[in-house]
């Protein structure tokens, strides 16, 4: 299995490939991983576009372990998402008029792994939290109210001398 492909000779045939690749293996995923197993399962649909060039649908399948933003601790997160890519070489400008997001090729030939990547990254949440706070790894508690008067007996109020200064 080849990582590059020639997405122009894909869509003529309509083909529809299915690629799995490691997740320790995708480098710009790697800082946002707690640990770097699993996998990303992709699928590429190719086809001829009304604007003559190529493109392709992706989606992807993914457990990947994130880090939590509140507890720094790894959890586990299901993701699947798809979109609609059009191949473009660098001489289409980028506000070509497409209702597709453009993905630049060199010599027509795209990476289904960095096509995967992508697709994987745009599906992440942008910040990663565990799914309840309370059930949150090491997450700090907070108290408040009531129970915050109960705990330093009076409630401080440490800018109370500056209201006489507004007298």
């Amino acid at each position: 299995m080849t990582d590059l492909v020639d997405c122009a000779r894909l869509a003529e045939e309509s083909a529809a490939l299915t690629r799995e690749y490691e997740l320790g293996e995708l480098p710009r995923l790697q800082e946002l991983l707690a640990e770097p197993r699993g996998t990303v399962r992709a699928t590429f649909a190719f086809a001829k576009l009304a604007s003559g060039r190529a493109g392709a649908a992706v989606t992807i399948r993914s457990s990947p372990m994130l880090v939590c933003q509140r507890c720094m601790q790894g959890f586990g997160v299901e993701l699947e998402s798809g979109s609609e890519v059009e191949f473009a070489t660098s001489d289409v400008p980028e506000d070509a008029d497409s209702a597709r997001e453009l993905f630049r090729v060199k010599e027509g030939l795209v990476s289904l792994r960095e096509l995967a990547e992508e697709e994987l990254l745009l599906a992440l949440p942008i910040a990663p939290v565990c799914d309840t706070p309370l059930a949150c790894g090491r997450a700090p508690s907070y108290v408040s109210g009531e129970a915050a008067r109960d705990v330093a007996g009076e409630m401080r109020r440490p800018f109370s001398a500056l209201q006489d200064l507004l007298k």
